[in-house]
């Protein structure tokens, strides 16, 4: 059957809110939605490889139980009852985590379940089981010759993105409403942005990361991915905040996201963030377009330059490499052949970086924020670039098993998402478009530290000015079973 008639299809469409207020009358209950939810994962599964596994017995019990708190008048939230997955980079209790690695298959069970998907359990979510992600949280495409390539929801021969590639696929194929990743150099945002999808990398601190496998913990962000930016709003909501499992959590307030989405972006200055880089055609036009949009509803967008964006990616690139080599030293000296050569290579050259280089890179890094808010953003609220600078690729072209390719696909690909993991801002990407092969394109929206409530409010506005609509999700497009 085509995806369009796909059993719950028309439930799957709907947003969180939408699925929310259906439970809460009584429309629906949270196993027939959870239902729905499985038959479309397990569907599309031969064809996007999203999950590790699809743990159907346990979110259906998950399911009834909601079920049973909402006949008792029990309400946790409009997380209530609504099926979601997670980037298999996220303990959970009694359960193993691969990471996309072979390296990790001797590792005993989870001891607890990591914060955030603690908070979302307590929010009354639903968890189909974990997703499938590049190995160790280390690529941008969704490659894994472990567990095998996730690919495109709009495209299959193409990749998804990554590491939180599963995430993107899964919530764009309408299996979840969706997910939680994790960014350490554009891992949230890159797949949201070549899955037509809201990603949003929140500032650095914001969402715990207690029990969350890291690639770099200088860098390392938690952030949801789902099909609109009030979606994305709920998903933050319930994860954000202070957590003494997280010494680098932020004890700072927690706004009400969902109910600043209409005023919060109010009288925002926006400019255009000058990158130094050429853009492929058709993401200049797109990106074009879309700042000329958001000029007539937020006022003329200069454009401001930031000449150490080259600096803050090559010193997140020193963190990421030294960071990653110290967590996997031991691992790949006990069991080099348990890891492709795409992620040896980017690992293994951080035990060789000079402890004086690691160092300034930190020293360094509080200067640059300050530089970078005094600079670019005197005048500004909110700067757009590019999410991607070139259009989704071929999985064949974006190979990094392939010989001399890993470290062009990365730089090409993470070219902007990068600097600012280790600014730690806060990034929205959105949809702004689709190329000439019909895959979306996405702009980043970066905001001030702590300003993911005007991020998330300028989204979801600049979403309905362009006309930006989901594609109605399911599989993939000509594809059929």
């Amino acid at each position: 059957m085509s995806s369009s008639h796909d059993a719950g299809g028309e439930l799957l469409d709907l947003s969180i809110a939408e699925a929310a207020q259906r439970l809460r009358q009584g429309a629906i209950t949270a196993e027939a939605l959870t239902a729905a939810a499985l038959a479309r994962a397990r569907a599309v599964q031969p064809v996007l490889n999203a999950f590790i596994d699809v743990q159907g017995e346990a979110a259906l019990a998950q399911a009834r139980a909601c079920d049973r708190e909402a006949a008792a008048g029990r309400w946790r939230g409009p997380l209530h009852g609504i099926p979601l997955a997670h980037k298999d980079c996220f303990e959970r209790a009694g359960q193993p985590m691969t990471v996309g690695s072979r390296v990790l298959a001797a590792q005993p069970p989870g001891e607890r379940d990591a914060t955030a998907l603690a908070r979302l359990k307590e929010a009354g979510a639903i968890d189909l089981g974990p997703l499938n992600l590049n190995e160790m949280v280390a690529g941008p495409t969704g490659q894994n010759p472990h567990f095998g390539d996730c690919c495109n929801a709009w495209d299959p021969t193409r990749i998804s993105g990554g590491s939180s590639s599963g995430s993107g696929a899964a919530v764009a194929a309408g299996a979840v409403f969706g997910s939680l990743g994790s960014d350490t150099g554009g891992s949230i945002r890159l797949p949201a942005s070549m899955n037509g999808l809201f990603g949003l990398k929140p500032t650095y601190g914001r969402v715990s990361r207690a029990g969350c496998f890291p690639r770099a913990f200088s860098l390392d962000c938690v952030g949801p991915l789902a099909r609109s930016a009030e979606d994305c709003a709920l998903l933050l909501q319930a994860v954000a905040g202070a957590d003494p499992l997280d010494a680098s959590s932020a004890d700072a307030p927690v706004p009400d996201y969902l109910g600043r989405l209409g005023r919060a972006a109010e009288g925002s200055r926006i400019a255009v963030m000058a990158t130094g880089r050429g853009y492929h055609p058709e993401v200049a036009q797109a990106f074009a377009r879309f700042a000329e949009a958001a000029a007539q509803r937020y006022g003329r967008a200069s454009e401001v330059a930031f000449e150490q964006l080259p600096a803050c990616y090559a010193m997140a690139d020193i963190f990421s490499k030294v960071e990653a080599s110290t967590l996997h030293g031991a691992w790949m000296r006990a069991q080099p052949q348990d890891y492709s050569q795409a992620v040896y290579s980017r690992t293994e050259p951080g035990l060789h970086v000079p402890a004086v280089r690691y160092l300034e890179a930190l020293n360094v890094r509080a200067g640059l924020l300050g530089a970078f808010l005094a600079g670019p953003m005197a005048e500004a609220d909110v700067l757009l670039c590019p999410t991607v600078p070139v259009p989704v690729p071929t999985r064949a072209e974006a190979d990094m098993e392939g010989a001399g390719k890993v470290f062009g696909v990365v730089a090409t690909l993470t070219a902007l998402t990068r600097p600012f993991n280790y600014l730690g801002l806060p990034v929205l990407s959105m949809p702004i478009g689709r190329d000439a092969n019909g895959l979306p394109m996405g702009a980043q929206l970066i905001g001030r530290p702590f300003g993911e409530a005007r991020l998330l409010a300028m989204a979801q506005a600049l979403a309905a000015d362009i006309g930006w609509a989901a594609r109605p999700s399911g599989l993939p497009v000509n594809q059929t079973l």
